[in-house]
């Protein structure tokens, strides 16, 4: 299992020595970029997606360490910031694939029992996509949007959750507000799936996008957590619009709607 390492800075790609003397051009670390050559039939931006991607450190990281993307690493930091993905922990992840997440979270709850003394933990991954195995999960093919879904879930989990997470997203559309509106939908519905299984105490993290219709669902979470916090972790790009929702100490059911839906 990869191991869990901790996040300082991060160097450049290529990681090369900084240009000494009077060469202050650079070169020598520009020299060191992956390039990636058009081919015939590719588009220019698919060539741009692969070179960002060859180039990217998260991705290399994640290439040699074993986890299926970088994404790997952004739960990583949530995590190593707020603690909740501790021995023991049982664990919802929503839109798992391809798996990074649960990953991470099998050697953190301790799901294969490897730290001798600790607690034993549990996870329990599904997304609209089919999951190569993970020891020490247990993964399911959904569309947790169909009618019927989440009790799908709550039937496979058998119980309470210690924590849910959601790195659910829909297909982009190339129109920001529209994939603003679809992925807050996703997370709405992990959230209510969250109040109905989560233990007191427990948390919820779940990725949106910035634009202004998140703050409905801040203000839900904020009812029903003791502390919500919207974050950036450093793994996320920073040209990218997501963030990230970590709401921890759920106080148990209770009103899980906002003012307009009471009256």
């Amino acid at each position: 299992m990869p191991s869990s390492p901790r996040f300082k800075s991060e160097g450049k790609s290529g990681g090369g020595a900084a240009p000494t003397g009077k060469n202050t051009s650079g070169r020598g670390q520009r020299d060191l970029r992956v390039r990636v050559k058009s081919a015939k039939g590719r588009k220019l931006s698919s060539t741009l997606w692969l070179e960002r991607q060859l180039n990217d450190p998260y991705v290399v990281r994640a290439h040699k360490e074993g986890y299926r993307g970088r994404a790997a690493y952004k739960i990583m930091e949530l995590d190593d910031k707020y603690r909740f993905l501790v021995p023991g922990a049982r664990v919802v992840d929503l839109g798992c694939a391809p798996g990074g997440w649960c990953q991470v979270a099998v050697a953190r709850v301790n799901a294969l029992g490897e730290k001798r003394g600790k607690k034993v933990g549990t996870i329990l991954g599904v997304d609209l996509q089919e999951i190569e195995a993970i020891a020490g999960c247990e993964l399911h093919q959904l569309d947790f949007l169909e009618e019927g879904a989440d009790d799908k879930v709550k039937g496979w989990l058998g119980g309470t959750a210690d924590v849910v997470m959601s790195d659910m997203a829909a297909s982009s559309s190339g129109h920001q507000a529209t994939d603003h509106l679809r992925i807050i939908t996703l997370c709405e519905a992990a959230a209510y799936f969250a109040f109905d299984v989560l233990e007191v105490g427990g948390t919820f993290v779940a990725k949106v996008l910035a634009g202004g219709a998140e703050q409905e669902l801040l203000s839900v979470l904020k009812k029903n957590f003791d502390k919500v916090a919207n974050v950036k972790p450093p793994a996320s790009r920073a040209d990218s619009s997501e963030k990230f929702v970590v709401a921890m100490g759920f106080r148990g059911k209770q009103s899980n709607r906002s003012d307009e839906d009471e009256e």
